[in-house]
């Protein structure tokens, strides 16, 4: 009986930490998989263990394979994590993945900075797009659907688009 629930606290305790890594994996490394929900990097992860072992994953193979990010944020702290921490933490990753998409998007030269250069590059780019008559001028109705719909944030046709810039 007493092993019985060893064994039930250990999975308890195995599901609670699958859950804490997926929640903290998906917020934090959405880059860790193309569904950005953290799944298929811990899925592929707990598979290779899963192969190097035989078919089988012990609780200290499973920790290991876990994200050591989480583990190693609470060390670094002292060995306790604050929501106000973790929350930094994940804002700073969130904002870190935000920039690497925006610097890749407009980075005309490939060399990981942004200049003025390759803002105005996009933006031309960007614009001819959206001239399709090439007229040097975007009317509405070149708009793509969801920007020029009439009223579009409750305005009117007559409405100033310069948040449009």
């Amino acid at each position: 009986m007493q092993q019985e629930n060893i064994v039930r606290k250990t999975t308890k305790l195995a599901f609670a930490f699958i859950a804490l890594a997926g929640a903290i994996g998906t917020a934090a490394y959405a880059d860790e998989s193309s569904r950005g929900d953290g799944r298929d990097g811990m899925t592929m992860r707990l598979n290779k263990v899963m192969k190097d072992s035989n078919g089988t994953i012990t609780f200290d193979q499973f920790s290991d394979a876990m994200d050591s990010r989480l583990k190693k944020m609470v060390a670094d702290n002292g060995g306790k994590l604050t929501v106000e921490q973790l929350a930094d933490a994940l804002e700073k990753a969130r904002f870190e993945q935000m920039a690497k998409r925006i610097i890749a998007r407009y980075d005309a030269k490939g060399d990981g900075t942004l200049t003025a250069d390759d803002i105005t590059a996009r933006e031309k780019k960007v614009f001819a797009m959206l001239d399709r008559n090439n007229d040097g001028k975007i009317e509405k109705s070149e708009l793509p659907g969801r920007i020029g719909q009439h009223g579009q944030g409750g305005g009117s046709d007559n409405d100033d688009d310069s948040s449009m810039q």
